[in-house]
């Protein structure tokens, strides 16, 4: 299936998910977020701000907080997102696309990013990812200067066996769902734990 309709297909499931299920779904993966031993060594952890219901972030936010760490969000500038460090809801407003985008002045490199989480429209078991189509995450996360760690977060419902790929697309290090763990080698082998 082609790109475009892949994506609205999968924007239009995701969208009629009832609240509770996205909000008990969302739970439960932020959960697994946090138990990770790649977030617990993170120092500094960028986060997205959701919509189109997407899995929530506001408990990885808290815990990262409680746990001293440094959070950041995305802020669209042109082609280009940019890194900013948050600390307090308070600092982001609606931005480009009407997301929630920081309104600091901290800017934080992706190369000192220690873990980055991704959302996107559909991801599939080799660790590939369909975000927008602005291509703003796999320009940061195919560039030489990348986060050290990329999780990709989302409902088990957007997984499929094989997205359709291209030479700029980037992949992911972890894939993160309500039922499970995927992890991914270089070579964009899967392996699954699930709990």
């Amino acid at each position: 299936m082609p790109k475009k309709s892949l994506r609205g297909a999968m924007l239009t499931r995701r969208k009629h998910l009832a609240a509770e299920v996205c909000l008990s779904h969302s739970l439960r993966i932020q959960q697994r977020v946090v138990m990770l031993p790649a977030f617990e060594q993170a120092e500094i952890v960028a986060l997205y701000s959701p919509i189109l219901n997407e899995v929530f972030t506001e408990e990885i936010f808290h815990e990262a907080l409680r746990q001293g760490k440094t959070v950041a969000y995305p802020r669209v500038v042109g082609e280009r997102l940019d890194f900013v460090s948050v600390a307090a809801p308070s600092e982001l407003s609606p931005g480009a696309f009407g997301v929630l985008e920081p309104t600091g002045s901290m800017l934080l490199p992706p190369n000192v990013l220690d873990l980055v989480l991704v959302p996107g429209v559909a991801f599939d078991v080799g660790g590939n990812r369909l975000g927008y189509g602005k291509g703003f995450y796999d320009r940061i996360l195919g560039g030489t200067g990348r986060p050290a760690l990329s999780i990709g977060l989302c409902f088990e419902m957007q997984v499929v066996k094989r997205l359709p790929v291209e030479d700029h697309d980037a992949c992911l290090d972890i894939l993160i769902t309500e039922e499970r763990n995927y992890s991914f080698t270089p070579s964009g082998r899967c392996m699954l734990e699930s709990t």
